[in-house]
């Protein structure tokens, strides 16, 4: 999975960048500081994971990753070439979904690009430039469907759906808010609208905001509601706290969370929110050798889930032994569920579930 981190300037985007990754990208008061994307890879936090570690002892214990990545920041004028905006758009393409920061603290030290703290015009800005490049795709695509439907006039049905999704768009609205039918969804499948990603809205507010309660904080309320309006996910988030608990020991960091009425850290809630909304799931190889998790797309049948790990175990599936890790916690051992007759064996239309524990056989 890979996340897309945008904002305008100085909205904290590079320190919160800096502090779920530790890669260490330049975080300066002035715009353009991230001109370069900067990449990191993060494990992705799973208790079931370690629990299967402490089973087993392997040699090897290998979580799922997940890549951020920080993208330059962005001013009005990206989709016509401004500031740093092809190259802008052109990492957006690249990623599964988008994690917008939007500043939502006061601070007269930090300067706003704009002048003001505004999360409703920051919001636009940013959706507005990823809206006009989807209306030059959409625009070549009603003219290429045109020439095509002179020759077959069912295409005029795909004329039509795309002129309204373009009016749709004209009206500032994004393609994440369009309601597409199946067959809508099917012709646009291919066509790599901006828009459309799936976006987490990480409100950045500042300490006293979370010592407080954050619905006390107006502009946090303002992108609450947008997100809201257009089924987007939205997390409060102090991008400061973060950078002050990414070096810190594990007993510390939870006991600095529950003073300030948090119980995970910001990068385990955009993960969580991460898998959400792209439908992903986990699930996991046990032994002596290794422990593993494997992320997969939620609905993915046991042939497709054993190709993750090689084709050829996808080739020659046969069948796979399959537990679920709360049976598997319960009788404390493989040996002990086996005698209790809780490990499966699922053929080729099993559709793999959350945690379950997998051995697949295969022959090529």
């Amino acid at each position: 999975m890979k996340l897309g981190m945008v904002g305008l300037p100085n909205v904290g985007k590079s320190t919160l960048f800096n502090a779920l990754t530790n890669a260490g990208a330049e975080s300066a008061n002035y715009p353009f500081c991230t001109i370069e994307k900067n990449v990191g890879i993060v494990s992705v936090p799973d208790e079931r994971l370690d629990a299967l570690a402490k089973m087993y002892e392997p040699d090897k214990f290998t979580p799922a990753t997940l890549e951020f990545v920080d993208i330059a920041g962005l001013v009005k004028g990206a989709s016509k070439g401004e500031g740093l905006g092809n190259k802008f758009l052109a990492d957006i393409r690249e990623v599964d979904a988008i994690v917008h920061v939007v500043r939502c603290f006061e601070n007269i030290d930090v300067v706003h690009v704009d002048g003001e703290i505004n999360p409703a015009r920051d919001i636009e800005t940013i959706n507005l430039e990823l809206i006009f490049s989807d209306i030059e795709i959409i625009e070549r695509q009603i003219e290429r469907t045109k020439k095509a439907a002179k020759g077959d006039k069912k295409l005029l049905v795909n004329v039509e759906f795309l002129e309204r999704l373009k009016e749709h768009l004209e009206n500032g609205k994004s393609a994440r808010s369009f309601d597409f039918t199946d067959e809508e969804s099917e012709i646009i499948r291919q066509t790599p609208l901006l828009s459309a990603k799936p976006v987490i809205y990480a409100a950045n507010l500042c300490e006293d905001d979370f010592k407080n309660n954050i619905e006390n904080n107006k502009n946090f309320l303002t992108v609450k509601a947008i997100a809201d309006e257009e089924h987007s996910a939205v997390l409060p988030i102090c991008a400061q706290i973060e950078a002050e608990i990414s070096d810190m020991e594990p007993e510390d960091k939870e006991m600095f969370l529950n003073d300030l009425g948090l119980e995970v850290s910001g990068l385990n809630r955009i993960i969580k929110e991460g898998y959400k909304l792209l439908g992903l799931i986990s699930y996991l190889t046990a032994g002596k050798p290794e422990v593993r998790a494997w992320t997969i797309k939620k609905g993915t049948k046991a042939p497709q889930a054993a190709g993750k790990i090689h084709t050829d175990f996808e080739k020659g599936f046969i069948r796979a032994e399959v537990i679920s890790f709360d049976d598997l916690m319960a009788c404390g051992s493989m040996a002990a569920a086996k005698e209790k007759g809780l490990v499966r064996l699922e053929g080729k239309e099993y559709v793999m579930q959350d945690g379950d524990i997998v051995l697949f056989r295969f022959n090529v």
